[in-house]
């Protein structure tokens, strides 16, 4: 039994991950906190593909992701302001924000993708870089439950699925095919309960 759970970690690993995947997902769609559990469960999952497959920028940012959910929950469950355990709304990013991530997405994205093509054997340095460029961006405006992240995911898991299709992760390439179409109607529901 331990000789084929070794041969076939990986394969263990994803569809554990997609499950875990999903179940983030409901939990996101529906704005609730408990997203954050699985959040911090998925990047200790992903870590370990991303870097047998030769992934690593989406390898790296699994750590920052761990560490965001922490954050994200503690956003989502207190607030700093009034010092009282209550949730955080679901508002629209102010113009100001959404030129700082724009700014932040594109530098992340030079820096990522030079360390990428300079350090590594990264076969898809542009393309990691990107999705790991916006998907910080994204995060972040998740755990400040702005609608718009959204958006921005609906172009990282669209890119997502086919660079794991491509890089011979075919699980996460479905999961994250669903994770576009339910990026667009969870735009949609978040607008409507904001």
């Amino acid at each position: 039994m331990l000789e084929y759970i070794t041969a076939h970690l990986d394969t263990i690993l994803e569809v554990i991950g997609f499950i875990t995947g999903l179940c983030y997902l409901w939990y996101e769609y529906h704005a609730s906190a408990r997203l954050w559990i699985f959040s911090i469960i998925m990047p200790l999952i992903g870590m370990v593909l991303y870097f047998n497959k030769g992934i690593y920028a989406d390898f790296a940012i699994n750590i920052y992701y761990f560490l965001i959910a922490i954050y994200g929950y503690v956003a989502w469950t207190f607030n700093f302001s009034t010092k009282q355990k209550e949730e955080l709304p679901i508002t629209k990013a102010q113009g100001s924000a959404i030129a700082i991530c724009a700014v932040a997405a594109a530098v992340l994205w030079i820096v990522i993708s030079y360390v990428l093509r300079t350090y590594t054997d990264s076969t898809v340095p542009y393309i990691d870089a990107f999705t790991t460029s916006l998907s910080i961006v994204a995060m972040w405006m998740l755990a400040r439950k702005y609608v718009e992240q959204w958006l921005v995911w609906i172009v990282v898991d669209a890119v997502s699925a086919g660079l794991y299709f491509y890089k011979g992760i075919p699980f996460y390439g479905v999961l994250y095919a669903i994770y576009t179409t339910v990026a667009y109607f969870g735009y949609r529901r978040w607008l409507r309960l904001m």
